[in-house]
């Protein structure tokens, strides 16, 4: 439920857009001059504004502090070369926002007023989303629990924001990656499905682990055996071998990652063999003994499609080919920028124009 309110814009008296250097832009560091916040009290959402990007003041005793109640969506707004605005596939991420916001026990952000608090926050920041090749403005909506109580339940209010940062490449190249057989990210039952933040906390301690021994992510398995390959570090997993592009089925310990949907439709397009289901690590590792692995690559909002170029089991590296031998993973990427800039047809109506 909403209030019937107007969305208040207040916008800022020094824009610190001068400032920035969009050639040579570190990743989530830049922010731009605005930012949209709602609050959730008495069972409705009040007070849309837009107001200059600031900081948060929070009693110490906020619950979100103490019992993670966090959800974030991570989304990308890309620059035509017409200087339209282009949003990619946002009514995905305000689905899955609020599956998010439904397993972690907070109320859903009507879409409307999602859809429509993005829109005229970026139409307002417009001129901050990078024109450049390989860059993006970054967006980043998110909600969290603001009650001011010391208990365990759920919070009866709630604060939903969303701010944007220009960003270049996440990943410069390609990356090294070892298979976890430890440590779990998710478990059946659990919030791996969700967009919950508490996710991301959890999977810090094995990561550094892995990137303590060179290798700069994890390929996570099921919590249950460690028999199956679930997800690259913080994206999804694809892999290819021959005409055969296959990726873990989703799940309920697996992320719906928006880009890896993208990147399966287009390779239908393309008429490879697409494959959605359990992928043991015994058969990767077979592949890979084999040299009938030809590529694997994280895919995510952040790096669209990182190229994996090691991948490393029990103590023993595994190399991929060179990524100039990829015949799907660099077309693809290619194709999905290109559409997303407004360079080619957008052929699937993906795009939202601001």
């Amino acid at each position: 439920m909403i209030a019937e309110e107007m969305i208040e814009i207040n916008p800022t008296n020094n824009s610190r857009l001068p400032e920035v250097d969009f050639e040579n832009l570190p990743f989530g560091k830049v922010f731009s001059d605005h930012m949209f916040t709602i609050d959730y009290k008495d069972g409705a959402w009040h007070k849309p504004q837009i107001i200059p990007f600031q900081n948060l003041s929070l009693n110490p005793a906020t619950s979100v502090i103490h019992y993670g109640q966090s959800i974030f969506e991570g989304m990308k707004a890309f620059k035509s070369e017409d200087g339209k605005v282009r949003l990619f596939r946002p009514d995905r991420n305000i689905a899955r926002f609020n599956i998010s916001a439904e397993r972690m026990c907070m109320p859903s952000v009507p879409p409307a007023l999602f859809q429509e608090g993005l829109e005229k926050l970026l139409d307002l920041d417009r001129n901050w989303v990078p024109d450049h090749k390989d860059a993006a403005l970054y967006i980043r909506p998110f909600m969290f629990a603001t009650d001011e109580y010391i208990g365990v339940k759920p919070s009866e209010t709630y604060k939903f924001m969303i701010f944007t940062c220009p960003v270049n490449k996440y990943y410069a190249g390609s990356v090294k990656v070892k298979i976890e057989e430890e440590f779990s990210r998710s478990m059946p039952g659990g919030t791996g499905f969700a967009k919950a933040a508490g996710n991301y906390a959890a999977s810090l301690y094995p990561a550094k682990l892995a990137q303590d021994q060179g290798y700069n992510q994890l390929l996570w398995t099921d919590a249950i055996e460690h028999k199956y390959i679930e997800e690259s570090g913080t994206m999804n997993i694809v892999f290819r071998s021959g005409n055969k592009v296959f990726s873990p089925a989703v799940s309920t310990t697996i992320l719906r990652g928006i880009t890896r949907d993208s990147i399966l439709h287009v390779a239908r397009d393309y008429g490879y063999q697409v494959e959605e289901r359990k992928i043991e690590v015994a058969e990767i590792v077979d592949l890979l003994e084999k040299g009938e692995l030809h590529e694997a690559f994280g895919a995510g909002t952040a790096a669209t499609i990182a190229p994996i170029s090691v991948i490393n089991f029990r103590g023993k590296d595994y190399h991929l080919p060179s990524t100039e031998q990829w015949d799907f993973a660099n077309k693809a990427a290619a194709d999905l920028n290109s559409m997303k800039t407004g360079r080619s047809e957008d052929r699937f109506s993906w795009n939202v124009v601001i």
